[in-house]
């Protein structure tokens, strides 16, 4: 039976796992359901409809669901889909989704103190997002993204897999994946050769990135003439890289 503290709240319409622990002055809404090993700490709140995967935790004054801030909302079921063994620390905000859509995150990411993740956002899974990163609506975020301090995406912009957000950095323009961005508009500087190598990728792969990061963003050419260039590369992550940049 779920371990549910007496000065908590918890909607007899929510739904909770056997094991699943709610600590002092949290709250848990209807429509809320907390899979196997979630706990939701002192004075958190899980709004509904809101859906944790296993092993969840919600930290003091954290705000996961609820409604939009959007002005074109319609009014319908905001919803926040999550997988599993998500970290939400303090005073982190997720809203749901407009209009029936959902604000949807995978598994093993963390939110640290004070981000916020906006309206039908897709967050992929091993993500961070630092202390007060902050994603705008209907960003999507690829697997293995890392946002330092007070990092931020504009509205629909798309970050790339296993790329890297500086800290203070403001993406108004889709990032590339594999890359390292900083400023206060963000423009690659590199290859992030440290976020590839935790996730195992090969060391001639790595390379072969950094030389194709290096041509499309440092060399003195034109983009065109860089694709062009590296357009035969045989690299699997250079291919990627290069059909992220081309038009849809």
């Amino acid at each position: 039976m779920a371990r549910v503290h007496p000065t908590a709240i918890v909607d007899r319409h929510a739904e909770l796992a056997e094991d699943v622990v709610v600590g002092p002055y949290a709250i848990v809404e209807a429509g809320a359901a907390l899979g196997a090993g979630c706990v939701v700490h002192a004075h958190a709140v899980v709004r509904g409809p809101t859906t944790l995967g296993p092993r969840c935790a919600v930290h003091p004054f954290a705000v996961v669901g609820g409604e939009p801030q959007a002005k074109r909302h319609s009014g319908g079921p905001a919803r926040v889909e999550c997988g599993e063994g998500n970290v939400f620390r303090e005073h982190v905000t997720v809203h749901g989704g407009t209009d029936g859509r959902a604000t949807r995150l995978g598994s093993n990411n963390l939110f640290m103190v004070g981000a916020h993740v906006a309206h039908d956002v897709v967050v992929g899974s091993g993500c961070v997002l630092a202390n007060g990163a902050q994603l705008a609506g209907h960003v999507v975020v690829e697997d293995g993204v890392t946002f330092g301090g007070l990092a931020g995406a504009a509205q629909f912009v798309r970050i790339g897999e296993c790329a890297f957000v500086a800290a203070l950095t403001g993406c108004e323009r889709d990032v590339p994946p594999f890359v390292i961005v900083q400023g206060n508009r963000a423009r690659v500087r590199g290859v992030n050769t440290v976020g590839l190598r935790r996730r195992g990728v090969a060391e001639a792969q790595v390379t072969a990135l950094g030389r194709a990061v290096r041509r499309l963003f440092l060399a003195r050419i034109t983009r065109a003439a860089a694709l062009r260039e590296l357009d035969g590369d045989p690299d699997p992550l250079v291919q990627r890289l290069l059909a992220s940049l081309r038009p849809a």
